[in-house]
């Protein structure tokens, strides 16, 4: 071969190399990358894709575009490299349990029937390598349903609940939905026994809220107690102890669910001992009021009106107290005398509130 020629041939090649180099430029994408996610309780699912357009086409009716039957292959519902879902506790797919971690979503269309798989082998390019007997941790079938048209194929997070949503696939005017559910109870405690072992360790609130979310749900209300006792006598040594109001009236309702009424008793009379303004007052009082403790209310809004100067807010709540006890007399004497402080905006409300209890109708917000 020629000398001059192969160096030629050779010199051509660096220049082809050179031009052929990766960089880092962004450029648009005809299928850009998308990712989503979205919290279900304490559950985190996160959906990455490249999203398709239609561009005029009859996706779903053109095999050539989404493969039919899973012949020769499913499809990666979405383009480029497949479409991955990850939760990070365990779920159920209608209905069927999966374990949290990152799979693949690929899915095999039969008419208007979709199997939906998710492979734990989660890194490929499109569904060409995936292998449906080995890679699959999960296989569920749903029915298609109609959507608005959407150009872009997307993914929409749909009639959610506190433990439930569906997350649909939606391309053209076709949705393929599929209902994701969490146990509610199971993942939000443990995320609490972990969270609490961490910074949240140092905060009373953390405690307390923990504690609060388990009464408002009705569930492990034993350990619910222990936290609420470490929000308020704190840690190792007393560290971060915090005895207030807030922890006080959550320890006041769990022991009122558990039906441990003496000590609930106890809790509402060392309540009295604890330093409040005048709002923490007003909100503790309230709390009583509205949890059906009257006469501990009464006795509450006593022991603060005496020691500190007249507080309408607290004169109010002191009559309420004596209405619900049958004292209709001296309830009208206190909301009356919270009237001759109280500002304009509240005194329209107060006027109802007298004409209520005269009629005996008066009711507390919620009851």
């Amino acid at each position: 071969m020629n000398k001059s020629f192969v160096l030629l041939a050779i010199a051509l090649l660096g220049t082809i190399s050179l031009y052929a180099q990766f960089h880092t430029l962004s450029i648009p994408q005809t299928s850009p990358k998308i990712q989503e996610s979205q919290m279900l309780g304490v559950t985190k699912i996160t959906i990455d894709y490249s999203s398709p357009a239609l561009r005029d086409r009859d996706v779903w009716n053109n095999s050539g575009i989404i493969p039919q039957q899973g012949n020769p292959i499913p499809w990666r519902a979405g383009a480029n490299m497949a479409t991955t879902i990850e939760f990070s506790t365990d779920v159920k797919i209608e209905g069927q349990l999966l374990k949290a971690g990152k799979y693949g979503f690929h899915i095999i269309p039969k008419d208007n029937t979709y199997d939906l798989l998710f492979a734990h082998n989660y890194d490929q390019w499109g569904s060409y390598y995936l292998d449906v007997e080995k890679d699959v941790s999960l296989r569920v079938s749903v029915l298609a349903e109609s959507c608005p048209k959407s150009e872009q194929l997307d993914y929409e997070f749909l009639n959610r609940t506190e433990n439930t949503l569906v997350i649909g696939l939606e391309w053209g005017e076709k949705r393929i939905p599929f209902k994701v559910e969490v146990d509610l109870n199971e993942t939000v405690i443990d995320s609490f026994r972990k969270e609490l072992r961490g910074i949240n360790t140092y905060h009373w609130q953390s405690w307390n809220d923990a504690a609060l979310w388990c009464l408002e749900h009705n569930t492990n209300l034993e350990e619910a107690l222990q936290w609420v006792n470490r929000s308020i006598d704190g840690g190792y040594g007393g560290f971060a102890a915090n005895k207030n109001l807030t922890n006080t009236s959550t320890k006041v309702r769990l022991l009122k669910k558990m039906n441990r009424l003496d000590d609930m008793d106890k809790v509402i009379s060392d309540a009295k001992e604890i330093h409040a303004t005048a709002y923490e007052a007003n909100g503790f009082s309230r709390f009583l009021l509205e949890n059906g403790f009257y006469d501990e209310a009464l006795d509450y809004c006593n022991q603060f009106l005496k020691t500190n100067a007249k507080v309408w807010f607290l004169e109010l709540n002191r009559g309420i107290s004596h209405y619900f006890i049958g004292n209709n007399k001296m309830a009208l004497k206190d909301v009356r005398n919270s009237l001759k402080t109280a500002p304009e905006q509240f005194q329209s409300r107060l006027r109802e509130i007298i004409v209520e209890i005269e009629n005996k109708t008066f009711k507390l917000p919620g009851s």
